[in-house]
């Protein structure tokens, strides 16, 4: 191709202040900028820095948190300090089963005992109710019916300040009130008579405050070896088999393709409005798949979706399209041969890239800048090697997007052509975006020169 110039991690827990490169940001933060104290997105295999209490917990393949035993009265897991005050706690979790009508799965906030805390709970009665929970006694701060069901993703948020306490579901405010249950503590995933998976966690000063971490008492021994990673794909999979598509496939709950090729949609090129190979409901997950020529308009995902390990033989008009939801995830797989675009951001909230490859593409990433919505919209990218590729991520700061770097390798680019982070102006539908400048800047686009390695 010819190149056109454009003009899951181990658990973090920081004092305030530290400089800090996540691969994690929250979707509909009240502050996109606030400092990170904490994220765990368990791509590393392992519950380290936290404690349990109940339940049956392990991490999957995916790199998701999950606890499995439906039986189980209290399952929790606690992380952070228990002299954390004013904050946000966010999560990606996902109702499994419901053992009982009483039965949630949520998340938890300012835990001073295992009994004790805020509580954010996805209920069996399809509601979401934030709660201060003391022991046996349960109150409630506020709830909305929002038809809660098994097997799909929500990201929940919890802010505190002083003793104002307020509760989000995929970035809407459910309940805000003020409680003086707890002044302070540790975070925590919790589930009662339910199972469920947990992932992305991330706290931060967005809850009006700043968590105060004491520091420590003597100077911690340097780091000589490196966290564990997962790499992104060396090589290209062999496809299993081959499979001619003549119609777009429906995707609810989740579709594993066994690695098989699907091909067949579209002219192969980049004409607007084909078809999607795939059109993923909301809560939908799509793994193992290979994607070949042609392939159309590639994956829709009508709302929060999860792709993993999808592999793009040759991008046609784009390899995903992110529309409905605010939280989507992209682990592992790899995309190649697109002459624009890779992956194209039209909804609201935060996409997730990580353990991904790229190869001869112009950007990886692309917030839109003319789509007749102007949402503010993120992207956290994390683990990707990239190859013969214009730009990373495209973004629109007058409209508040943000694009955060780390773990980022490109290969064969010694005059260092590609561009990490392009920003845009955005424009009213029926107008073009005009470009006005790249690089870090500490507010949209966000890395340092140590989260880039040249290869």
């Amino acid at each position: 191709m010819q190149k056109r110039r454009l003009s899951g991690r181990r658990p973090l827990l920081l004092a305030v202040g530290a400089g800090v490169t996540v691969a994690a940001l929250a979707a509909g933060m009240t502050s996109a900028f606030a400092a990170t104290v904490f994220s765990d997105d368990f791509t590393d295999g392992n519950t380290s820095g936290w404690s349990k209490s109940g339940g049956t917990w392990t991490v999957d393949g995916s790199g998701v948190l999950n606890q499995s035993n439906a039986g189980s009265e209290l399952a929790r897991q606690f992380a952070g300090q228990t002299s954390w005050t004013n904050y946000s706690v966010q999560a990606r979790v996902r109702p499994t089963s419901f053992g009982s009508s009483s039965a949630l799965v949520g998340l938890a906030a300012r835990s001073t005992s295992s009994t004790k805390m805020y509580r954010l709970a996805l209920l069996a009665t399809g509601r979401a109710e934030l709660q201060a929970v003391n022991g046996s006694s349960v109150t409630a701060i506020g709830s909305a019916s929002l038809g809660i069901g098994a097997g799909t993703w929500y990201t929940l948020r919890i802010e505190t300040s002083g003793s104002t306490i307020r509760g989000f579901v995929n970035g809407t405010q459910i309940a805000s009130g003020s409680n003086s249950l707890a002044g302070a503590g540790r975070i925590g995933l919790v589930t009662a008579y339910a199972s469920g998976g947990f992932d992305d966690v991330l706290v931060d000063s967005s809850g009006g405050g700043t968590p105060t971490t004491p520091p420590p008492t003597t100077t911690p021994p340097p780091t000589t070896t490196p966290p564990t990673t997962t790499p992104p794909p060396a090589g290209w999979p062999t496809p299993t088999g081959s499979q001619k598509v003549d119609a777009t496939i429906p995707v609810s709950g989740t579709f594993d393709g066994g690695l098989k090729r699907y091909y067949g949609i579209g002219d192969g090129g980049q004409s607007e409005s084909q078809d999607p190979m795939f059109e993923l409901a909301a809560g939908a997950t799509l793994r193992n798949v290979i994607i070949g020529a042609p392939a159309g308009d590639g994956v829709h995902c009508e709302g929060n979706c999860t792709l993993i390990n999808v592999w793009w033989e040759d991008v046609g008009e784009d390899a995903a399209t992110f529309r409905g939801g605010t939280t989507y995830t992209v682990d592992g797989g790899g995309a190649r041969s697109a002459s624009d675009k890779v992956f194209q951001h039209n909804g609201s909230g935060t996409v997730y890239i990580k353990n991904f490859r790229v190869e001869n593409a112009g950007k990886l990433y692309r917030a839109c800048g003319n789509c007749s919505t102007s949402y503010q919209r993120h992207v956290v990218i994390d683990n990707v090697t990239v190859q013969n590729t214009d730009a990373i991520a495209g973004i629109n700061t007058n409209w508040g997007d943000t694009a955060r770097f780390s773990r980022i390798t490109i290969v064969g680019d010694p005059d260092r052509e590609t561009s990490i982070c392009v920003k845009y102006k955005g424009v009213p539908k029926g107008s073009e975006p005009t470009e006005i400048g790249e690089g870090a800047d500490g507010v949209n686009c966000l890395y340092s020169p140590s989260d880039i390695t040249y290869q």
